[in-house]
Protein backbone atom coordinates (compact mmCIF):
# COMPACT_ATOMS: atom_id res chain seq x y z
CA UNK A 1 0.00 0.00 0.00
CA UNK A 2 1.53 2.79 -0.74
CA UNK A 3 0.76 6.35 0.86
CA UNK A 4 -0.44 8.99 -1.55
CA UNK A 5 1.17 12.54 -1.11
CA UNK A 6 -1.48 15.03 0.35
CA UNK A 7 -2.47 17.72 -2.97
CA UNK A 8 -1.54 21.67 -1.75
CA UNK A 9 -4.07 23.56 -0.62
CA UNK A 10 -4.24 27.12 -2.98
CA UNK A 11 -6.05 29.73 -1.45
CA UNK A 12 -8.13 31.78 -4.14
CA UNK A 13 -6.30 34.85 -5.50
CA UNK A 14 -6.93 37.46 -3.16
CA UNK A 15 -8.51 40.60 -4.43
CA UNK A 16 -8.70 42.63 -0.89
CA UNK A 17 -5.12 41.17 1.28
CA UNK A 18 -6.83 43.95 3.78
CA UNK A 19 -10.25 42.55 3.84
CA UNK A 20 -8.71 38.80 4.22
CA UNK A 21 -6.30 40.30 7.29
CA UNK A 22 -9.10 41.83 9.04
CA UNK A 23 -11.53 38.57 8.88
CA UNK A 24 -8.35 36.66 10.04
CA UNK A 25 -7.47 38.75 12.98
CA UNK A 26 -11.80 39.04 14.25
CA UNK A 27 -11.32 34.96 13.73
CA UNK A 28 -8.42 34.22 15.18
CA UNK A 29 -9.26 36.72 17.94
CA UNK A 30 -12.77 34.43 18.95
CA UNK A 31 -10.57 31.19 18.38
CA UNK A 32 -7.83 32.21 20.99
CA UNK A 33 -10.69 33.48 23.74
CA UNK A 34 -12.88 30.78 23.41
CA UNK A 35 -10.25 27.73 23.22
CA UNK A 36 -8.80 28.78 26.84
CA UNK A 37 -9.71 32.03 28.24
CA UNK A 38 -9.86 35.61 26.97
CA UNK A 39 -6.29 37.34 27.84
CA UNK A 40 -5.48 40.57 26.71
CA UNK A 41 -2.27 39.06 24.52
CA UNK A 42 -4.75 37.45 22.45
CA UNK A 43 -5.42 40.55 20.84
CA UNK A 44 -1.85 41.23 19.98
CA UNK A 45 -1.25 37.36 19.06
CA UNK A 46 -4.15 37.71 16.44
CA UNK A 47 -2.83 41.29 14.90
CA UNK A 48 0.63 39.75 14.54
CA UNK A 49 -0.46 36.96 12.86
CA UNK A 50 -3.01 38.81 10.25
CA UNK A 51 -0.23 41.22 9.80
CA UNK A 52 1.95 38.12 8.86
CA UNK A 53 -1.03 36.67 6.63
CA UNK A 54 -2.03 40.23 4.73
CA UNK A 55 2.32 41.22 3.74
CA UNK A 56 2.49 37.06 2.39
CA UNK A 57 -1.04 37.40 0.22
CA UNK A 58 0.29 40.93 -0.96
CA UNK A 59 3.39 39.18 -2.33
CA UNK A 60 1.21 37.00 -4.59
CA UNK A 61 1.57 33.80 -1.63
CA UNK A 62 -1.49 31.49 -2.40
CA UNK A 63 -0.40 28.22 -1.14
CA UNK A 64 -1.45 27.24 2.65
CA UNK A 65 1.44 25.25 3.21
CA UNK A 66 3.42 28.42 2.80
CA UNK A 67 1.55 30.83 4.91
CA UNK A 68 1.21 28.10 7.35
CA UNK A 69 5.44 28.00 7.67
CA UNK A 70 6.22 31.67 6.79
CA UNK A 71 3.19 31.95 10.01
CA UNK A 72 5.39 29.82 12.10
CA UNK A 73 8.59 30.88 10.87
CA UNK A 74 7.87 34.50 12.07
CA UNK A 75 6.15 34.36 14.63
CA UNK A 76 8.95 32.59 16.79
CA UNK A 77 9.84 36.25 17.46
CA UNK A 78 6.57 36.93 19.21
CA UNK A 79 6.54 37.12 23.04
CA UNK A 80 4.36 34.43 24.21
CA UNK A 81 5.17 34.67 27.86
CA UNK A 82 1.83 35.79 28.87
CA UNK A 83 0.11 33.33 26.76
CA UNK A 84 -0.79 29.36 26.55
CA UNK A 85 0.22 29.65 22.96
CA UNK A 86 2.66 29.03 20.68
CA UNK A 87 3.63 29.95 17.09
CA UNK A 88 2.82 26.22 15.85
CA UNK A 89 -0.63 26.54 17.78
CA UNK A 90 -1.49 29.43 15.80
CA UNK A 91 -0.44 28.82 12.59
CA UNK A 92 -2.68 25.80 12.79
CA UNK A 93 -5.21 27.49 13.88
CA UNK A 94 -4.31 30.03 10.98
CA UNK A 95 -4.46 26.88 8.92
CA UNK A 96 -7.72 25.65 10.30
CA UNK A 97 -9.85 28.62 9.75
CA UNK A 98 -8.71 29.04 6.07
CA UNK A 99 -9.69 25.64 5.59
CA UNK A 100 -12.86 26.10 7.22
CA UNK A 101 -13.41 28.95 5.08
CA UNK A 102 -12.82 27.13 1.98
CA UNK A 103 -15.33 24.33 2.60
CA UNK A 104 -12.30 22.05 3.42
CA UNK A 105 -13.16 18.99 5.87
CA UNK A 106 -9.60 19.96 7.93
CA UNK A 107 -9.87 16.27 9.22
CA UNK A 108 -9.49 14.26 6.82
CA UNK A 109 -8.14 16.91 4.21
CA UNK A 110 -11.12 16.41 1.75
Amino acid sequence: MSAEPIPPITLPPTENPQLEGEWLQKKLHRWLDEEFIPEPINNKIAERAAQIFVRQRMEGENDLGCLVIAIVTEMQSFDFSKSFYGEFAIANAVSDLLLESLGVDKCCGQ
